[in-house]
């Protein structure tokens, strides 16, 4: 029996909540077939699309009178209960439709994070929606966000994106995973929180989910970290006449792509950086990034980017 720490990615979840629950269904099944071969399973999901729609509607509201405004951490709270609400309910459903008996939970997390992290200071986390270059100027000059093109997709908000210290809950998840719960944590990367005078306060970012699911696998000493997105594979000169999907790899090899500057830093350079925080973390694991469309052809090593240290 392994332990693994998948985490979806926000952007492969869909663009609405029918969508969203359509595809969670679809991976409900390739992760009960992971629980029912007896491997322990601890899920983890983005919410950058997610946490933006939220904000965006609330800031909407709040400005026609509708409602009070919303911090965003608040927001990253609410888009972990919505998504961990379809994950959960999936979940439960695919569990008992092959007759296994698992508790599922969604847990709030909150995940502490340096004040004087730098990042603050130079946000580079891509939310919400895409927009094209005159719409992005425009919300940017309402709202006083800042916008950057994203991997030739168009323009998104960024926010800053701190590295993840401690997780706040984690002897919480630790004892519901030793009680055999299906535990679903750390959504969004976990609300961003400091602490001050010994309290802890929500500040405005996005920590990158990929990160905190490496720290979290470390933590319960996983022997697997799988990190679910919109492609199957990664790819080193992506989107060129030359591009090459990587199979098998190591560290050593990513981080020379790295230095070459060949995965984007709004999406494949996180999830890379991941990978390597995980296996220096966890020499003897094995690290995997995939399409969520496709897990199960991954899990039967038929796609997929595999890695070691």
């Amino acid at each position: 029996m392994s332990k693994i720490v998948v985490a979806l990615g926000g952007n492969a979840l869909g663009n609405s909540p029918e969508e969203q629950l359509k595809l969670v269904q679809q991976t409900a099944a390739s992760l009960v077939g992971l629980i029912s071969k007896g491997h322990q399973v601890v899920i983890s999901h983005g919410n950058g699309p997610q946490v933006g729609t939220i904000n965006l509607a609330m800031n909407y509201a709040a400005e026609h009178g509708q409602s009070p405004a919303f911090p965003f951490p608040e927001c990253g709270a609410m888009s972990q209960s919505y998504i961990g609400y379809h994950l959960q309910q999936s979940l439960q459903n695919e569990l008992s439709k092959n007759n296994l008996t698992k508790e599922v939970v969604t847990l709030v997390t909150q995940v502490e994070v340096d004040p004087n992290d730098p990042a603050f200071s130079n946000p580079t986390k891509p939310i919400g929606s895409f927009y094209d270059k005159t719409t992005a100027e425009k919300i940017a000059k309402e709202k006083g966000y800042v916008f950057v093109e994203d991997a030739g997709r168009g323009y998104r908000r960024v926010v800053a994106s701190p590295l993840p210290k401690e997780i706040v809950e984690f002897k919480s998840i630790n004892h519901l995973i030793e009680a055999n719960t299906l535990v679903i944590a750390g959504g969004g990367g976990g609300v961003p929180v400091v602490k001050e005078h010994g309290n802890y306060k929500g500040v405005p970012a996005v920590i990158d989910k990929d990160k905190s699911s490496a720290l979290l696998a470390g933590k319960i000493a996983a022997d697997q970290l799988i990190i679910l997105t919109a492609v199957d594979y990664v790819y080193v000169n992506y989107g060129k006449e030359n591009q090459l999907a990587l199979t098998e790899t190591n560290s050593q090899q990513l981080k020379e792509y790295i230095k070459e500057n060949q995965f984007s830093k709004g999406s494949m350079l996180p999830k890379v950086e991941a990978c390597l925080n995980f296996l220096d973390e966890n020499p003897s694991g094995i690290a995997l990034i995939t399409s969520l469309e496709n897990l199960d052809e991954a899990l039967a090593g038929k796609i997929g980017t595999r890695i070691n240290k």
